[in-house]
């Protein structure tokens, strides 16, 4: 029996991320490697984006918990099948992509305040007739494995009883490549991220987003379940950013002017979703 009583406390040493970083000297963050914008890789040794940014802000605050004068940075490339099961067994920390905080993943994992709302619809090649969901019928799509989208297009296509063709690629370039070289007439995802994928197109006018939105949904940074100490700094660290202004200047930065590698603009002005989670900073999940 008092092995028992004991088991919740030893849990909860076992995600206290803060001692381990304390520990260590170091901490290990995921990272995507072609969500522009958000987190990805342009040949340089570091990630970089919004959510990396966003990452870094609650790495000084946590070597400042600790009381530590430097802490090493891992990074831990991450993909939409993998990020979940990385989180869950300790080998990433946070998880600094774009990733949907849903009520169904906080059994398994914790998330922070949403830092980006976006709708879930389609790119498909400017010249192809595509307007709407409808317009599917007979054709094939491709979205990410491990997405929310994945799910999202089959229901959609069930209750349009549309005959599609629905393929998984590994991530969001293969995805996109798919749609550029006709072997799927529509690639289903976040538009933001769509939106982020056609501005580095060899030629962005040949794409176009479009369709009626399949679900709003929200993104969050992800990090391990039952980890008060974590969750107080990064509800903290991240609330407080978006009430200076500090989080609208970040998106400012990645989402409507020029990034590396290509010098590429994005041009996704903030839109009214996520002015109202600067506006009232919430982890709820959808």
């Amino acid at each position: 029996m008092l092995l028992c009583i004991g088991l919740p406390a030893l849990a909860q040493e076992a995600n206290d991320t803060i001692k381990k970083v304390k520990d260590t000297g170091a901490i290990t963050l995921g990272h995507r490697e072609a969500s522009f914008g958000f987190s990805y890789v342009d040949g340089g040794a570091k990630p970089l984006g919004y959510s990396i940014d966003i990452c870094m802000k609650i790495v000084d605050a946590i070597k400042a918990e600790a009381k530590l004068q430097n802490v090493e940075i891992r990074w831990q490339p991450v993909t939409s099948s993998n990020r979940i099961p990385l989180v869950m067994n300790g080998t990433v920390d946070i998880e600094c992509g774009s990733t949907t905080n849903l009520v169904e993943r906080q059994k398994q994992v914790a998330f922070s305040p949403d830092i980006f709302r976006y709708n879930v619809r389609m790119a498909v090649k400017a010249n192809a007739g595509i307007k709407s969901i409808a317009d599917l019928q007979g054709k094939t799509v491709v979205t990410t494995a491990g997405t929310t989208s994945f799910r999202l297009l089959k229901e959609a296509d069930k209750a349009k009883n549309l005959d599609i063709t629905n393929i998984g690629a590994k991530d969001h370039s293969e995805s996109f490549l798919m749609l550029d070289t006709g072997r799927a007439a529509a690639f289903v995802l976040d538009d933001i991220l769509l939106a982020g994928q056609i501005a580095n197109a060899k030629n962005p006018k040949d794409f176009a987003i479009v369709g009626e939105s399949l679900r709003t949904e929200n993104q969050s940074l992800m990090y391990r379940k039952d980890d008060p100490q974590l969750k107080a700094l990064v509800d903290r660290v991240v609330g407080g950013m978006m009430k200076s202004g500090e989080m609208e200047k970040l998106y400012t930065q990645w989402f409507m002017s020029p990034i590396p590698p290509k010098n590429a603009n994005i041009h996704y002005p903030l839109n009214a979703e996520t002015r109202e989670a600067f506006a009232n900073p919430s982890s709820k999940g959808i």
